[in-house]
């Protein structure tokens, strides 16, 4: 039976991607893996935890912007540090080496208003998951990116309980309301994060998975994203978020 690390698996992804493993097989642990493993090589990491921190840039507190990267950046650095040597890079584990999954986001390559720390985060994923997978073809351990859209998670359902009040003079206050609801909407109305757990089983187990997965809930949607020119794209987003020039 082979072992999984999954961070962040209390809900959402996380919780859904640990159920599917654990019925086909595999043993997902938290704490102390080595011992478990007796000597054999973990079969993956899955980078799962994170946090979505709301505010325009001019205004959202530097320690805000610390706590999202510390989260959603500096603790797949830290889980990858600690595992990695499990994985494969210690050479008196014996088996086959294993594979790091990075939960990302479609923000992960693109940036939505109100959202900048957040869509920063994914970016920092990005850009991490790219250089690691080429450092770690030295010990065969690959890297994989899972990049969903709108998922069924905690993740968009506690936007409720985000604070806005602070803003209540700014002039990003209608846009902050108008993008609370939205994400409130996207915790109703996205993938099932079952379908995201089918992601990161195939990740960890086909034999020669993609480097990158995007899955949305929306194809046309992103498939616009994709080909539209970046201006036309914000002009369409001020738009709807009435963040075009006051007078």
């Amino acid at each position: 039976m082979r072992s999984v690390v999954i961070t962040g698996a209390s809900t959402g992804i996380g919780w859904a991607s640990a159920k599917m493993l654990l019925d086909r097989g595999f043993r997902v642990s938290a704490r102390e893996v080595r011992g478990a493993l007796n000597g054999e090589t973990l079969a993956g990491l899955v980078n799962n935890a994170g946090i979505a921190v709301t505010g325009p840039v001019l205004e959202l507190a530097a320690d805000e912007f610390r706590r999202q990267m510390e989260v959603n950046f500096i603790g797949p650095i830290i889980a990858t540090q600690a595992f990695g040597p499990l994985l494969g890079s210690d050479p008196s584990l014996k088996g086959p080496k294993g594979r790091i999954v990075m939960i990302s986001s479609v923000s992960g390559k693109s940036g939505s208003p109100m959202t900048a720390a957040y869509a920063a985060s994914k970016h920092a994923i990005e850009g991490l998951s790219e250089s690691l997978r080429r450092e770690l073809m030295l010990f065969g351990i690959d890297v994989i990116i899972i990049a969903p859209g709108a998922v069924k998670t905690p993740i968009w359902s506690k936007a409720e309980e985000v604070d806005i009040s602070p803003y209540k003079n700014s002039p990003y206050f209608p846009a902050l309301e108008k993008i609370r609801a939205f994400m409130l909407g996207l915790g109703a109305t996205g993938l099932p994060a079952e379908t995201i757990a089918e992601k990161v089983f195939g990740a960890l187990t086909l034999p020669s998975p993609k480097v990158r997965y995007m899955i949305a809930p929306d194809p046309i949607q992103q498939f616009m994203a994709a080909v539209l020119p970046k201006r036309t794209l914000d002009r369409i987003i001020a738009k709807r978020l009435g963040l075009t020039p006051q007078g």
